[in-house]
């Protein structure tokens, strides 16, 4: 396959087609800087876009280094195999209507195959995909704007919106956009392999992700193995969901995790940070542009505001950013610097006393930022540049960059309003070493989201991924599941099946009361009155089976000594894997929804981990003098139901627990759920 490089940063262009695109390309490709030769190609027009126009590929001095197909999607087909014959190293295939439109042109799916078959060796981007935007070269196979400029390094942004990615570009926050490019229908490139071959230029220093979908998994493990060898940071605004991960479910976990679950648990499993913003998006870029990304969430605020001080203490609550409280050293230094009258706090009031004494600035901004921080922030809004002059504002600025250079902190200009720090205040602070934060909000998003790069990444097994799964599968019994869970090791309580009301209170009296006695065939018990507790007679469980909509009942031993209930759920999804679901069980479960997701293989500490997190994660170790639960019995039990999942992932659609009933000593299964198809 040619490498990517050749294409990405070519040294001559062809143009295939003459329509108003084609020519918009040519023009792009001049307007953006391109030095090389650019060969349009028509067999009726005598130019295209002002340059002369060659009748066929043969025709042309030389062989391209990239293409712009811009024809109709079967002629690009044909296009494609005599580009790739004659040597090109990559082609932008424009033309739609290929598998993205299966549900209009029962063909696409072939023409695609047939396309990647012309392509052979050569690369194609696409189809479906507008193409890219190279402003380090000054290539611009694009048909239509852009708002790039000629940079020596920066950020790249890969997507699968050819308009959202138009709409980055416009962008007027200083972020300092060296690439975009447009995945398309990723036929046989892929957004991974782009990722990588921008991620290997050393001009470009993080990397932007638009994702619709994920298509090839493997391939996003091997992005984010490279990303962390070259030690460059990925974030990704995610959105969409999978048709895999909507499908009608009949567990409590499948409503709460589905594919924005898996999504979010992969890119977290990875080391890619996330947002959910456009906004984010630029913002985090930025951060990462300049830092690299965060070691932690811990910062510090300036500002001469108290109200602006406030805004940053809500908001980072709410965020999740933490502003570590002053040690002696910094009140000591701040109160040099600032005097008596003002109260010293993380994030600080300033007050205005220093305001227009750039030195009095230096030295307060020092004094704070001078710490075992990730970030130091000094909020500052300029007033309308078209009304006003504001030269002591630049003396902010300048006390900012100062206090870089004396602390090594990291710092940053955060803005309230978007509005807040113009364009040129932007650049400008960027080439100051300083990263301009645009919207609080959106700052202090930004600022977890830089703090997330690399986390989890590092030896990391690689996602187990569905295999099989495409027969019928069913609702095995609750006596049927209980009995693989005991196969898998897990503990389930003694039981006992009774076919009829009757019969059910003499069972009971072989296992020993007090009993629970749960009706059959029905998913969500609670809710359909099939679940009866702490009977303590023969006669309260017939009484209690007379009651029930069922006609056989499951009795089992009560489980007494509950410190906590947890849910622990996995389901079956095509584009991430196996997601494993840990959270509040029980009847409050979704009511609560107070859960964490991972992707299975999981380790015991990432388990661990996510447990610990929980809000209610209390519960487990012990809350205002109650016990706590045996956590290594609840680990155990996580980790046997996952090497139940991978015994069985050929044909496993989604398995439940719910509630596990953590006790001081032991945990036990008391409700679980199997959808599975049956064995071969």
């Amino acid at each position: 396959m040619e490498p990517l490089s050749r294409f990405l940063s070519p040294r001559a262009i062809v143009v295939i087609g003459g329509g108003t695109w084609c020519e918009s390309v040519v023009r792009q490709c001049r307007d953006t800087g391109f030095s090389g030769p650019i060969w349009p190609v028509h067999p009726k027009k005598s130019e295209v876009g002002g340059l002369p126009a060659y009748p066929d590929l043969a025709s042309l001095p030389g062989t391209p280094d990239a293409a712009f197909i811009g024809v109709n999607r079967e002629l690009s087909v044909q296009i494609a195999g005599e580009l790739s014959a004659m040597g090109c190293g990559g082609a932008v295939c424009f033309a739609a209507g290929f598998s993205e439109a299966i549900s209009e042109l029962s063909d696409g799916d072939a023409l695609q195959a047939q396309l990647v078959a012309a392509a052979g060796k050569m690369r194609i981007l696409g189809p479906n995909c507008y193409g890219i935007v190279n402003a380090l070269d000054g290539v611009a196979l694009w048909p239509d704007r852009h708002g790039l400029v000629r940079c020596d390094s920066g950020v790249a942004v890969i997507g699968q919106s050819s308009n959202v990615l138009i709409n980055l570009t416009m962008q007027r926050r200083g972020l300092p956009l060296a690439a975009v490019l447009a995945a398309g229908n990723q036929a046989q490139t892929s957004m991974a392999d782009l990722g990588i071959a921008l991620l290997e230029d050393p001009r470009i220093t993080a990397l932007g992700l638009h994702i619709e979908g994920i298509s090839d998994l493997p391939a996003f493990e091997r992005l984010a193995r490279r990303a962390q060898e070259l030690g460059k940071p990925i974030v990704a605004l995610k959105v969409g969901s999978s048709q895999q991960a909507q499908e009608a479910a009949v567990s409590h976990t499948a409503s709460l995790t589905g594919s924005d679950a898996g999504a979010r648990a992969l890119l977290r499993r990875l080391g890619m940070a996330q947002v959910d913003t456009a906004s984010e998006l630029v913002e985090t870029l930025k951060l990462l542009h300049v830092t690299g990304g965060l070691a932690s969430v811990r910062i510090a605020s300036a500002s001469c505001s108290g109200g602006e001080a406030s805004l940053m203490a809500d908001m980072g609550e709410v965020v999740g950013v933490e502003y570590p409280a002053l040690d002696e050293t910094r009140i000591s230094a701040l109160r040099a610097a600032l005097g008596p009258k003002v109260a010293l706090a993380n994030p600080l009031d300033y007050n205005t006393y220093i305001w227009g004494d750039e030195d009095a600035l230096t030295a307060t901004f020092t004094a704070l930022c001078n710490a075992d921080l990730a970030l130091g922030c000094v909020v500052l809004d300029y007033p309308r540049d078209d009304r006003f002059a504001a030269p002591e504002y630049d003396q902010v600025l300048r006390a900012v960059a100062a206090t870089r250079q004396a602390t090594g902190t990291p710092m940053a200009l955060v803005s309230l309003l978007a509005e807040g720090l113009p364009e040129s205040v932007a650049t400008k602070a960027i080439q100051m070493g300083i990263t301009p934060l645009c919207g609080m909000a959106d700052a202090l998003r930004a600022i977890r989201a830089a703090a997330q790069i690399g986390k989890g990444a590092k030896g990391t097994a690689p996602v187990l991924m569905p295999q099989g799964g495409h027969g019928a599968s069913r609702v095995f019994s609750e006596a049927e599941a209980k009995a693989l869970l005991s196969q898998a090791g897990i503990r389930v309580p003694k039981s006992t099946r009774a076919a009829c009301a009757q019969s059910a209170g003499a069972s009971a009296a072989q296992i020993g009361f007090p009993v629970v006695l749960k009706g059959e065939g029905i998913a969500h018990k609670t809710e359909a009155g099939a679940v009866a507790l702490n009977l303590g007679s023969a006669q309260a469980v017939t009484q209690a089976a007379a009651n029930m909509p069922a006609q056989s009942f499951l009795v089992e031993e009560m489980i007494t000594g509950t410190v906590a209930e947890l849910l622990i759920g996995v389901t079956r999804d095509a584009a991430h894997g196996f997601v494993l679901t840990l959270g509040l069980g029980g009847i409050l479960t979704e009511l609560i929804r107070d859960t964490a997701s991972l992707l299975i293989p999981a380790s015991r500490d990432e388990i661990r981990n996510a447990l610990s997190g929980l809000r209610t994660g209390a519960l487990l170790t012990g809350y205002r003098g109650r016990p706590g639960a045996d956590l290594d019995a609840v680990l155990d039990t996580v980790l046997a139901l996952q090497d139940m999942v991978q015994t069985h992932a050929d044909r496993l659609h989604e398995i439940e627990i719910n509630p596990l009933i953590c006790r001081a000593c032991g945990a036990v299964a008391a409700d679980a759920l199997i959808r599975m198809e049956e064995s071969a």
